[in-house]
């Protein structure tokens, strides 16, 4: 990697610096008020997390930069002595036949009137958001999003979700304030 050395180039950032600066404050308010149009996120009234815990298959997510080159993503829940939920999420990079990747955290309930939200983290102090916003009645399928609509993920019980169900949770999501053309189907073993 090269890394110059001319001190023009080195303080060129610091001229338009200012600007940014400037300019920053008439940005932030647009975008403020374009979240501010979206309705709060909501979860679902219950989860019963006995029932949720076990593997999930993702059918589709949001395309986020800890997934890249990911295929064949499941993710298992299970209940560890302290209450809290030790979470594996397994994929195979870049394709079906390529190398299994394993990321190891845990989460914890911060709804526990609902228990469908909950903090999930890989890395200490790092936690992230995940809220149970649709959950099938028999908990065959579940979707996963976050407050910002950032992060969304379509999970179900088999590798394959029939497509009456799947195009009924893009309905929702919709109404839910995400917009599913940004969805990435995830490849699955058959």
């Amino acid at each position: 990697m090269h890394i110059p050395t001319d001190s023009k180039r080195l303080s060129a950032p610091c001229t338009w610096l200012p600007l940014l600066l400037l300019f920053l404050p008439l940005v932030l308010p647009v975008q403020a008020a374009a979240d501010e149009d979206k309705a709060p996120l909501t979860t679902v009234s219950a989860v019963e997390l006995n029932r949720y815990l076990g593997k999930w298959y993702e059918i589709a997510s949001y395309p986020a930069w800890f997934q890249k080159g990911c295929t064949g993503s499941t993710a298992e829940y299970s209940l560890l002595p302290d209450g809290r939920i030790r979470v594996v999420n397994r994929c195979f990079k870049n394709s079906l036949d390529g190398p299994l990747k394993a990321s190891r955290g845990k989460a914890e309930v911060v709804d526990t009137a609902t228990h469908a939200r909950l903090k999930v983290w890989f890395f200490w102090p790092f936690k992230g958001d995940y809220w149970i916003i649709d959950l099938d009645d028999d908990y065959q399928w579940a979707v996963v999003g976050v407050p910002s609509r950032k992060y969304l993920w379509i999970l179900s019980r088999t590798p394959t979700l029939d497509r009456s169900v799947y195009d009924g949770i893009l309905r929702r999501v919709i109404e839910k304030g995400y917009d599913p053309t940004r969805l990435n189907l995830t490849v699955q073993p058959e």
